[in-house]
Protein backbone atom coordinates (compact mmCIF):
# COMPACT_ATOMS: atom_id res chain seq x y z
CA UNK A 1 0.00 0.00 0.00
CA UNK A 2 1.39 3.09 -1.05
CA UNK A 3 2.19 5.68 1.89
CA UNK A 4 0.40 8.95 1.95
CA UNK A 5 2.77 12.38 1.28
CA UNK A 6 1.77 15.62 2.76
CA UNK A 7 3.67 19.14 2.01
CA UNK A 8 4.78 20.39 5.36
CA UNK A 9 6.24 24.08 6.50
CA UNK A 10 7.01 25.65 10.05
CA UNK A 11 7.14 28.86 11.23
CA UNK A 12 10.62 30.63 11.28
CA UNK A 13 11.04 30.17 14.86
CA UNK A 14 10.20 26.63 14.75
CA UNK A 15 12.95 26.02 12.08
CA UNK A 16 16.16 25.29 14.25
CA UNK A 17 14.01 22.29 15.33
CA UNK A 18 13.84 20.01 12.18
CA UNK A 19 16.91 18.83 9.90
CA UNK A 20 18.20 21.56 7.91
CA UNK A 21 16.65 20.32 4.64
CA UNK A 22 13.38 21.43 6.41
CA UNK A 23 14.44 24.81 7.91
CA UNK A 24 13.39 26.54 4.20
CA UNK A 25 9.65 26.84 3.27
CA UNK A 26 8.00 23.40 1.85
CA UNK A 27 9.81 20.22 2.45
CA UNK A 28 7.33 16.90 1.74
CA UNK A 29 7.04 14.12 4.43
CA UNK A 30 6.15 10.97 4.23
CA UNK A 31 3.89 9.46 6.36
CA UNK A 32 2.20 5.70 7.82
CA UNK A 33 -1.44 6.90 7.30
CA UNK A 34 -2.31 6.22 11.07
CA UNK A 35 -0.11 8.66 12.88
CA UNK A 36 -1.65 11.94 14.09
CA UNK A 37 -0.26 15.47 12.69
CA UNK A 38 0.95 16.44 16.00
CA UNK A 39 3.00 12.77 15.58
CA UNK A 40 4.63 13.65 12.90
CA UNK A 41 5.12 17.47 13.75
CA UNK A 42 6.96 15.83 16.95
CA UNK A 43 8.98 13.20 14.83
CA UNK A 44 10.51 15.50 12.62
CA UNK A 45 12.41 16.99 15.96
CA UNK A 46 9.52 20.09 17.05
CA UNK A 47 8.26 19.59 20.63
CA UNK A 48 4.82 20.28 20.91
CA UNK A 49 4.96 22.66 23.87
CA UNK A 50 6.26 24.75 20.82
CA UNK A 51 3.58 24.94 18.40
CA UNK A 52 0.28 26.66 18.40
CA UNK A 53 -1.67 26.44 15.19
CA UNK A 54 -1.92 23.83 12.84
CA UNK A 55 -3.42 24.26 9.45
CA UNK A 56 -4.43 22.34 7.04
CA UNK A 57 -5.42 23.85 3.51
CA UNK A 58 -5.61 27.12 5.27
CA UNK A 59 -7.81 25.45 8.29
CA UNK A 60 -7.01 24.78 11.84
CA UNK A 61 -7.23 21.06 13.07
CA UNK A 62 -6.55 19.47 15.96
CA UNK A 63 -3.47 17.63 17.32
CA UNK A 64 -5.07 14.59 16.52
CA UNK A 65 -5.94 15.15 12.93
CA UNK A 66 -4.92 12.08 10.62
CA UNK A 67 -3.34 13.49 7.68
CA UNK A 68 -4.36 12.43 4.24
CA UNK A 69 -1.86 12.24 1.22
CA UNK A 70 -1.53 15.61 -0.52
CA UNK A 71 -2.44 17.81 2.51
CA UNK A 72 -0.88 20.74 2.97
CA UNK A 73 0.27 21.75 6.53
CA UNK A 74 1.81 25.28 8.04
CA UNK A 75 2.83 24.34 11.62
CA UNK A 76 2.63 27.56 13.06
CA UNK A 77 5.06 28.69 16.70
CA UNK A 78 2.51 29.62 20.00
CA UNK A 79 0.87 32.97 20.43
CA UNK A 80 2.16 35.30 22.28
CA UNK A 81 1.17 36.25 25.06
CA UNK A 82 0.24 32.16 24.98
CA UNK A 83 -2.70 31.57 27.27
CA UNK A 84 -2.32 29.36 30.37
CA UNK A 85 -4.97 26.87 32.31
CA UNK A 86 -3.45 28.75 35.57
CA UNK A 87 -1.54 31.41 36.88
CA UNK A 88 2.21 31.96 35.50
CA UNK A 89 3.97 29.75 37.46
CA UNK A 90 7.68 28.11 36.65
CA UNK A 91 9.95 25.16 36.61
CA UNK A 92 13.34 26.19 35.69
CA UNK A 93 16.42 23.24 34.99
CA UNK A 94 19.59 23.36 36.20
CA UNK A 95 21.23 25.03 33.04
CA UNK A 96 18.82 28.20 33.70
CA UNK A 97 20.19 29.32 37.47
CA UNK A 98 20.61 33.17 36.18
CA UNK A 99 17.19 33.15 34.64
CA UNK A 100 15.46 32.05 37.93
CA UNK A 101 17.06 34.68 40.15
CA UNK A 102 16.20 37.38 37.54
CA UNK A 103 12.84 36.14 37.45
CA UNK A 104 12.44 35.82 41.55
CA UNK A 105 13.39 39.71 40.96
CA UNK A 106 10.48 40.55 39.60
CA UNK A 107 8.61 38.58 41.76
CA UNK A 108 7.86 35.96 39.06
CA UNK A 109 6.68 32.35 41.24
CA UNK A 110 10.23 30.58 39.76
CA UNK A 111 11.24 27.14 41.42
CA UNK A 112 14.20 25.83 40.32
CA UNK A 113 16.24 22.35 40.42
CA UNK A 114 19.67 22.37 41.36
CA UNK A 115 21.42 20.04 41.00
CA UNK A 116 20.29 18.10 38.45
CA UNK A 117 17.38 15.57 39.47
CA UNK A 118 16.66 14.13 36.23
CA UNK A 119 14.27 14.72 33.11
CA UNK A 120 11.77 12.24 34.77
CA UNK A 121 11.85 13.84 38.41
CA UNK A 122 11.55 17.38 36.47
CA UNK A 123 8.53 16.65 34.18
CA UNK A 124 7.22 14.85 37.55
CA UNK A 125 7.02 17.87 39.41
CA UNK A 126 6.08 20.15 36.25
CA UNK A 127 2.74 18.22 36.50
CA UNK A 128 2.17 17.84 40.34
CA UNK A 129 2.74 21.29 40.87
CA UNK A 130 1.01 22.69 37.65
CA UNK A 131 4.09 24.85 36.57
CA UNK A 132 5.87 25.48 32.74
CA UNK A 133 9.01 23.93 32.44
CA UNK A 134 11.30 26.00 31.28
CA UNK A 135 14.69 24.53 29.51
CA UNK A 136 16.88 24.51 26.84
CA UNK A 137 17.12 20.66 26.42
CA UNK A 138 14.72 19.56 23.61
CA UNK A 139 14.65 16.00 25.06
CA UNK A 140 13.26 17.15 27.99
CA UNK A 141 10.13 19.00 26.37
CA UNK A 142 8.53 15.79 24.49
CA UNK A 143 8.11 14.55 27.66
CA UNK A 144 4.34 13.42 27.87
CA UNK A 145 4.05 14.19 31.95
CA UNK A 146 4.78 18.08 31.82
CA UNK A 147 1.99 19.93 32.80
CA UNK A 148 3.49 22.97 30.34
CA UNK A 149 6.67 23.74 28.40
CA UNK A 150 8.41 26.13 27.09
CA UNK A 151 11.85 26.21 25.20
CA UNK A 152 14.07 29.30 26.05
CA UNK A 153 15.50 30.17 22.91
CA UNK A 154 18.58 32.02 23.99
CA UNK A 155 21.87 31.51 26.07
CA UNK A 156 22.12 34.87 27.11
CA UNK A 157 20.18 35.73 30.45
CA UNK A 158 18.88 38.85 29.54
CA UNK A 159 17.28 37.73 26.19
CA UNK A 160 15.87 34.95 28.18
CA UNK A 161 13.81 36.75 30.44
CA UNK A 162 12.20 38.92 27.75
CA UNK A 163 11.40 36.08 26.07
CA UNK A 164 9.40 34.42 28.95
CA UNK A 165 8.08 37.91 29.63
CA UNK A 166 7.08 38.33 26.08
CA UNK A 167 5.71 34.21 26.02
CA UNK A 168 3.10 34.54 29.20
CA UNK A 169 3.31 38.09 30.71
CA UNK A 170 3.06 36.96 33.96
CA UNK A 171 2.25 39.79 36.65
CA UNK A 172 5.43 41.69 37.23
CA UNK A 173 6.08 42.74 41.37
CA UNK A 174 9.35 43.71 41.92
CA UNK A 175 11.15 42.94 44.93
CA UNK A 176 8.84 41.07 46.18
CA UNK A 177 10.40 37.44 46.08
CA UNK A 178 13.66 35.93 47.80
CA UNK A 179 16.05 35.55 44.86
CA UNK A 180 17.49 32.54 47.19
CA UNK A 181 14.43 29.90 47.22
CA UNK A 182 11.36 31.71 45.56
CA UNK A 183 9.89 32.39 49.33
CA UNK A 184 7.91 35.64 49.46
CA UNK A 185 9.72 39.02 51.14
CA UNK A 186 8.06 40.60 54.14
CA UNK A 187 9.34 44.09 55.39
CA UNK A 188 11.52 43.85 58.65
CA UNK A 189 11.83 46.22 61.53
CA UNK A 190 15.65 47.02 61.91
CA UNK A 191 15.98 46.16 65.27
CA UNK A 192 14.34 42.93 64.68
CA UNK A 193 17.82 42.06 63.12
CA UNK A 194 20.15 42.83 65.63
CA UNK A 195 22.56 40.33 65.69
CA UNK A 196 22.17 38.92 62.28
CA UNK A 197 23.94 41.87 60.33
CA UNK A 198 27.04 42.93 60.27
CA UNK A 199 27.96 46.57 61.94
CA UNK A 200 28.51 48.42 58.91
CA UNK A 201 25.34 47.02 57.46
CA UNK A 202 23.42 47.46 60.15
CA UNK A 203 25.01 51.29 60.45
CA UNK A 204 24.60 52.36 56.88
CA UNK A 205 20.78 50.84 55.81
CA UNK A 206 17.38 51.56 57.50
CA UNK A 207 14.98 49.57 55.30
CA UNK A 208 14.98 45.77 54.91
CA UNK A 209 12.99 43.12 54.04
CA UNK A 210 12.81 38.76 54.87
CA UNK A 211 12.20 36.04 53.25
CA UNK A 212 9.10 34.40 55.34
CA UNK A 213 10.84 30.93 54.11
CA UNK A 214 14.49 30.43 54.77
CA UNK A 215 15.24 34.08 56.48
CA UNK A 216 17.63 35.80 53.78
CA UNK A 217 17.83 39.42 54.71
CA UNK A 218 17.71 41.88 52.09
CA UNK A 219 18.32 45.41 51.90
CA UNK A 220 19.40 48.29 48.82
CA UNK A 221 23.17 47.09 49.00
CA UNK A 222 26.01 47.68 46.61
CA UNK A 223 24.31 45.61 43.97
CA UNK A 224 21.40 47.84 44.14
CA UNK A 225 21.92 50.01 40.87
CA UNK A 226 22.44 46.88 38.30
CA UNK A 227 19.41 44.84 40.09
CA UNK A 228 17.65 47.83 39.86
CA UNK A 229 18.47 48.87 36.41
CA UNK A 230 17.01 44.94 35.24
CA UNK A 231 13.66 46.01 37.10
CA UNK A 232 13.40 49.30 35.84
CA UNK A 233 13.66 47.39 31.88
CA UNK A 234 11.35 44.86 32.33
CA UNK A 235 8.77 47.11 34.37
CA UNK A 236 9.02 49.70 31.37
CA UNK A 237 8.69 47.07 28.81
CA UNK A 238 6.43 44.08 30.69
CA UNK A 239 4.09 45.87 32.79
CA UNK A 240 4.14 47.59 36.69
CA UNK A 241 4.68 46.95 39.82
CA UNK A 242 5.02 47.92 43.41
CA UNK A 243 8.71 48.76 43.77
CA UNK A 244 10.37 47.13 47.08
CA UNK A 245 13.11 46.87 49.39
CA UNK A 246 16.06 44.93 46.86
Amino acid sequence: MERPEIGISFAPELRLFVAAPRREGRSTVTTDGASTLGHVVESLGVPLTEVGALLVGGRPVRHAHIPDGGEEVAVHGVPRPQPLAGPPRFLLDIHLGTLARRLRLLGVDAAYENPDVGDAALAARSAAEQRVMLTRDRGLLHRRELWAGAYVYSHRPAEQLRDVLSRFAPPILPWSRCTSCNGLLREAAKDSLHGRLEDGTEHAYDVFAECADCGQVYWRGAHHASLNAIVEAAVHEFGTGTVRVG
